[in-house]
């Protein structure tokens, strides 16, 4: 299928060092793209679909700040990795409260580089399966309640819960599927209290090593390990005065969920390697996917702890469980798309729409998103239709809808010549042409917004182009 090899964007107005992250990471296996300053950081964002930046907190034009809140704008879900010198952690800790996923600090090691990015990456893939849809203005109270649309029963339990929890310090456990929106829940936790205007720190325990997981919550010291060649706060420190968010909860080991029931019980800690006692006041909100109860069980998981995480409990429903919101999910999805993808689809057929409310959602809100998204973008009538819809909800084999006659591809023989493993091969490429197409047809022939809608690099579109035959007669254009 599609290459889905991760995009790196290193911003750096050092060209040494620039070029050293690029060989490490490289070599590592992603595909990295560079810039020189943060003005041409923001323009490859921009044109391209980056999994991850690296950037420099100094630099020309526009800074390492700067960068960061344009980037988070525009995608909250981009993790960025701030470089910085001795002299500024300072600031590199205010960028991490704004938002930055982490830093390093000069001179660094090449492992730390490989950690931080390996971390970053796989803490975006697992909160991709959460839903974080942005409804910002919306105004109708019913549907957007605390910025969360949907009016089912399930719902109006969660706006009740809210109203009385959220300005307050309890401690809160979200539960429920992934996708549900836990993230979102949390936020709102956090924004409608009187921490709104302190941090909100988060961490995905899934996305850290054990052996890791002590000194991201709590910092270390100085020499407290090899390859510690300075201090560096924890999360908890970070989140002081507002609302540290622990999604999956139940992933942290045993052995640290000792020390995480002290912080939560008395308010302060050690970092690695440090002696001084450290005092913190931090609203706790904690998520997971898992039934802890089972954990405890298996004495996988403390029973005081999670008496400790489940002050207050709220368990969001699955989407197959809030049938009256799928209507509004699916009109604030195709309100986001259509910005997003330059399109005018005004709505959805009946039939359609009776497709989206039958079918089980077992990637609930986010899966749903991902199918607007979709598609949205091979929609070439004014409402959504039937063969629009992916053909997992169809009822059918294949994930697009049909070729038209302009261009269809002939069925695939059902001979047994060439074996299974060929009619499988030839089935994947037919598959991608018609990906590849669509979305240059979507897009004018403009390989870059194409590569952005199938969100692999230009360069990869290119490379596919190439090997599908796609690149003769066709007029290339990259702006």
């Amino acid at each position: 299928m599609l290459p889905e090899k991760k995009q790196v964007l290193i911003v750096d107005d050092e060209p040494n060092l620039r070029k050293i992250l690029a060989a490490q990471l490289s070599r590592d296996g992603y595909e990295v793209l560079l810039a020189e300053d943060g003005e041409q950081g923001l323009a490859m964002l921009r044109e391209n679909h980056i999994d991850a930046v690296v950037t420099d907190l100094k630099m020309p034009k526009v800074d390492g700040m700067t960068l960061l809140r344009e980037a988070l704008r525009e995608s909250p879900d981009l993790p960025i990795i701030m470089i910085t010198a001795h002299g500024t952690v300072d600031t590199a800790v205010e960028a991490l409260k704004l938002g930055a996923f982490d830093y390093l600090t000069k001179p660094f090691d090449k492992d730390d580089v490989r950690q931080v990015v390996a971390k970053a990456l796989k803490t975006r893939a697992l909160a991709q399966k959460e839903a974080t849809a942005d409804v910002t203005g919306r105004k109708d109270p019913s549907t957007a309640r605390f910025g969360i649309i949907g009016k089912s029963a399930g719902l109006t339990d969660l706006y009740a819960v809210l109203e009385r929890v959220a300005d307050s310090p309890t401690t809160v456990l979200i539960t429920g599927e992934s996708g549900t929106g836990k993230e979102l829940v949390a936020r709102a936790l956090h924004e409608h209290s009187g921490r709104k205007d302190k941090p909100f720190i988060k961490v995905n325990c899934a996305a850290i090593p054990k052996e890791l997981i002590e000194s991201e919550l709590f910092g270390y010291e100085r020499g407290a390990f090899t390859g510690a060649v300075s201090s560096k706060p924890g999360r908890f420190e970070l989140a002081s005065g507002g609302t540290l968010f622990l999604d999956e909860v139940g992933e942290i080991p045993l052995e640290m969920q000792v020390k995480l029931l002290r912080v939560l019980q008395e308010s302060e800690f050690e970092r690695v390697g440090g002696i001084k006692t450290i005092q913190v006041d931090v609203r706790l909100v904690a998520a997971t996917n898992r039934d802890l109860r089972k954990l405890i069980a298996a004495q996988a998981f403390r029973d005081d702890l999670f008496y400790r995480l489940n002050v207050v409990s709220i368990r969001l429903p699955p989407l197959r469980e809030r049938e009256a919101d799928i209507p509004l999910l699916t009109e604030h999805f195709l309100a986001k798309f259509n910005g997003r993808l330059k399109k005018q689809v005004i709505g959805v057929e009946q039939d359609a729409l009776e497709i989206l409310l039958a079918y089980g959602w077992p990637g609930n809100i986010r899966e749903l998103e991902n199918v607007m998204e979709r598609s949205v973008l091979f929609c070439d009538a004014q409402k959504l239709r039937v063969e629009d819809l992916p053909g997992e909800l169809r009822g059918t084999a294949g994930s697009v809808a049909p070729p038209t006659s302009e261009g269809a591809a002939s069925e695939i023989p059902l001979s047994t010549e060439g074996g299974l493993k060929e009619h499988v091969k030839v089935a994947m490429s037919r598959l991608e042409r018609e990906l590849v197409s669509r979305a240059l047809k979507q897009t004018n022939g403009n390989v870059t917004h194409a590569a952005r809608l199938l969100k692999i690099s230009r360069k990869g579109l290119q490379l596919k182009m190439k090997e599908l035959g796609l690149r003769e007669g066709l007029g290339e254009k990259s702006e």
